[in-house]
């Protein structure tokens, strides 16, 4: 388990790039443009200092502007904060991989990334669209690139003074395996769907044995019902420690020893999922042992997310 009892100023040293990364993150896939303004000022003011974005989401510009805002608020400066963003799959040809970049810098209102992700290993038809369609409505895929070349293109960008470091979303453990064996620079980070109903567990051993830090997404299940929160093992935790189902589960996700991104979008969930110390060994322990598996997104298999409301 991680060292540390409070995750709330705990860092990651990166594998390249000479950074580290916080262990609390907050991701900012809010569709609506004034509340991804809000929540992110509400998440600088609680502490989060890494902020996760992506092309995807439509909101770059939002954030900057609430970073903007937010670092001169909390006189913090640039330097202060961890700011990743995320290529989508229209952009995977190597050629549009820096424009890509350099665009989402650009909205970001920003000099520098400090982590840049291959959002999906999924090529889409390159153009503006992100969601090219057939006129049956299926995605158009992209079969004249594969990820190994827009990871070589990734790997061109660290160094150059606007990607500090590089890395993977959505991948499965044979496709990381792979890329791994040919890649000059490894990932730095790797950021999947982790939660006790999907541990990730033998991805999560490749990523500690290869220096890689495993960044959790929807640890909270995507809020989906039935899901982990409401897990019988999870809420009696929550009841004996004193704490929320909710800071029970992403303190377990902490206590593993990687990154862990939540999405609060009010200033009290933000003070609550930013204030995460350790479980007792025994709690910690407890979660390791439920036995529910289930995915809630389906973005691993199709590049464009898509969930999964009921157990499988």
């Amino acid at each position: 388990m991680n060292e540390s009892s409070d995750f709330r100023s705990k860092t990651l040293v990166l594998n390249h790039g000479g950074g580290r990364i916080p262990v609390l993150g907050f991701g900012t896939l809010i569709p609506d443009a004034a509340t991804a303004v809000s929540a992110t000022r509400a998440a600088l003011e609680a502490g989060y200092r890494l902020i996760d974005c992506a092309e995807r989401y439509r909101n770059e510009r939002e954030v900057g502007e609430a970073l903007r805002t937010g670092l001169a608020a909390e006189g913090l400066t640039r330097e202060d904060i961890f700011v990743t963003t995320k290529i989508w799959n229209n952009n995977h040809r190597p050629e549009r991989v820096e424009p890509a970049l350099e665009a989402s810098i650009g909205r970001l209102g920003l000099d520098y990334l400090d982590l840049y992700l291959v959002h999906t290993p999924f090529a889409f038809q390159p153009g503006d669209e992100q969601d090219p369609r057939d006129a049956n409505g299926d995605v158009i895929y992209d079969k004249s690139v594969n990820l190994s070349d827009t990871w070589r293109a990734m790997e061109d960008l660290v160094g150059h003074g606007r990607c500090r470091a590089i890395g993977l979303s959505d991948i499965l453990l044979s496709e990381l395996r792979t890329l791994c064996e040919s890649a000059r620079i490894k990932p730095a980070v790797v950021q999947v769907e982790v939660h006790p109903y999907l541990p990730e567990t033998e991805l999560l051993e490749f990523c500690k044995e290869n220096g890689i830090v495993m960044q959790a997404f929807a640890p909270l299940g995507h809020g989906i019902r039935p899901g982990p929160l409401e897990d019988p093992v999870v809420v009696e935790i929550a009841g004996r420690t004193g704490r929320t189902p909710a800071q029970v589960l992403l303190a377990w996700a902490a206590q593993r020893g990687g990154s862990v991104l939540t999405t609060p979008k009010t200033t009290a969930r933000a003070r609550e999922n930013f204030d995460i110390v350790a479980l007792p060994p025994d709690a910690f322990d407890e979660i390791n042992g439920i036995q529910t598996r289930q995915r809630f997104n389906e973005v691993v298999k199709t590049g464009s997310g898509g969930f999964l409301p009921q157990r499988q």
